[in-house]
């Protein structure tokens, strides 16, 4: 697992829950209280190992969890340069959704060696959005609902997100019905955010 994906679990934790649950957590999974490098690779164990810890400390089932992991990844003040990378995806979240099957090649352009689940939308009609999440852990599904759910915030949009099981391929399935994409007013973005 990208060391990336690692150091964001840590601070989401640290962030959310304070110093001392990140570092009972770090105990609990047998990693150094530092926490992770950012560019170096660890093994998918410890990166499970640390979520298992995390859900057991925290006494909260682990979809709940890593779906809140999701939504602090768009949504924490500490994170809006994600929150950037997927807000360029349109000026509404119809256009979002529509391009999120490129998220993984943005995601590899800030970082070459980033390995992100693939993403495919098929558009059923009537508001009705699936997602097909391709990645080796079911993991990164449910932290996509997150994603997806604070996304819907972030443009105003009133949505329903479920799993919806595995596709014929294994994928895992995410069921998106948009019910108003003009619900609330969004949060303010700028392209030229920082200039002038």
């Amino acid at each position: 697992m990208h060391g990336l994906i690692n150091r964001s679990v840590q601070c989401f934790l640290r962030d959310t829950f304070g110093t001392e649950v990140w570092h009972a957590v770090a105990a609990d999974a047998g990693v150094p209280a530092e926490g992770f490098e950012p560019l170096l690779r660890y093994e998918d164990a410890i990166t499970l190992r640390l979520v298992d810890a995390a859900a057991d400390r925290l006494g909260r089932p682990r979809e709940s969890l890593l779906e809140d992991l999701g939504t602090y990844l768009v949504s924490h003040p500490n994170r809006e340069g994600l929150r950037r990378l997927l807000r360029f995806g349109g000026v509404g979240y119809v256009d979002f959704l529509h391009s999120i099957d490129d998220l993984p090649g943005r995601g590899r352009l800030a970082v070459p060696d980033l390995d992100l689940p693939q993403l495919e939308l098929t558009e059923e009609g009537g508001g009705r959005f699936l997602l097909a999440c391709r990645a080796p852990h079911s993991a990164f599904a449910t932290v996509m609902i997150g994603v997806l759910r604070a996304m819907a915030d972030d443009y105003g949009a009133l949505v329903l997100l479920e799993p919806a099981g595995r596709g014929e391929d294994g994928a895992e399935l995410i069921a998106i019905d948009l019910l108003d994409q003009s619900f609330a007013e969004g949060r303010r973005f700028d392209l030229a955010a920082g200039m002038g």
